[in-house]
Parts: C-alpha cells; sequence; structure tokens
C-alpha cells in the first residue's frame, strides 16, 4: 500500500542538501539588497597569454574613457572606473522618478610574469578595455668568476 503525505509548500523550498530550519529562518530575517537598476556590479577581465605578452580585456559598460585608470605595479594590474548614471522617468512633463548612481568600480589581479610598463597600451571602445602587456625580459643568469 502506498503512503500518503501531506505536502506542505513550505517545507517544499527547503533544500534537501543543507538548508536548515535555522538557515531559512537566518536568511528571512536578513535586511533586503537593493540594488540600483543599471548599477554595474563588478570589472569583469579576460586575461591572455602569449609567449611575449598578456592581453587583457575588461568590460566597463557605460564609462568614459577619461575616467578610467590603469596601474600597473610589477605583476600587479590595478583597474580603477568613475561609474555615473542618471535616469529619469518622465511622464506628460512630469518627473515620476529620477535615479542617479555614483561609485567606484576596481578590480586588482596578479600576472605570473612583471610587465614592461613603456611597451604597455591601452584602447578603450565599446565599453571594453583592451590592455596589451608585453612581459618584462629578465636579465639572462650570469656566472661570476671567483678570483
Amino acid at each position: 500500500m502506498a503512503n500518503i503525505t501531506r505536502f506542505d509548500p513550505f517545507l517544499a523550498r527547503l533544500d534537501p542538501f543543507g538548508d536548515s530550519f535555522e538557515d531559512v529562518f537566518r536568511r528571512m530575517l536578513r535586511p533586503a539588497r537593493w540594488e540600483v537598476e543599471g548599477a554595474p556590479a563588478e570589472i569583469k577581465v579576460d586575461v591572455e597569454e602569449s609567449d611575449k605578452a598578456y592581453t587583457v580585456k575588461a568590460e566597463i559598460p557605460g564609462v568614459k574613457k577619461e575616467d578610467i585608470n590603469v596601474q600597473i605595479d610589477g605583476n600587479i594590474v590595478s583597474i580603477t572606473a568613475e561609474a555615473k548614471r542618471e535616469k529619469e522617468v518622465k511622464e506628460k512633463g512630469k518627473v515620476i522618478r529620477s535615479e542617479r548612481y555614483y561609485g567606484s568600480l576596481m578590480r586588482s589581479f596578479s600576472l605570473g610574469h612583471d610587465v614592461n610598463e613603456a611597451e604597455a597600451s591601452a584602447k578603450y571602445a565599446d565599453g571594453v578595455l583592451e590592455l596589451t602587456l608585453p612581459k618584462k625580459t629578465t636579465a639572462a643568469a650570469r656566472k661570476l668568476a671567483v678570483q
């Protein structure tokens, strides 16, 4: 004979792989997180390596190129940007909603080799920052003769 069980929608939402009653209630009591529409969350980065250089593509949409700063210190690359967005919704000449977002974005990462800052270049087009970072040539090891 089949067992008949009562379906409880509250219990059906629990994750069978780890959520306990305490976890569910803790989540319910946490303050809600509001996000501004269109606010950039982070800088997404793709890094490609060749024998002589790194190519970095960073997505920074909606930012002017004057507001982007790239800093190289050895093998550490830091990208910072100032994002400014304003949105105003009007209906029949009256402002219904006005939203603004001003914030800083930052991304820092290290590469396997030091970068030759003098030959590095940067381009920004269509919301994508492309960095060409040549590897610094290391001096060949030299054996000293002991006298």
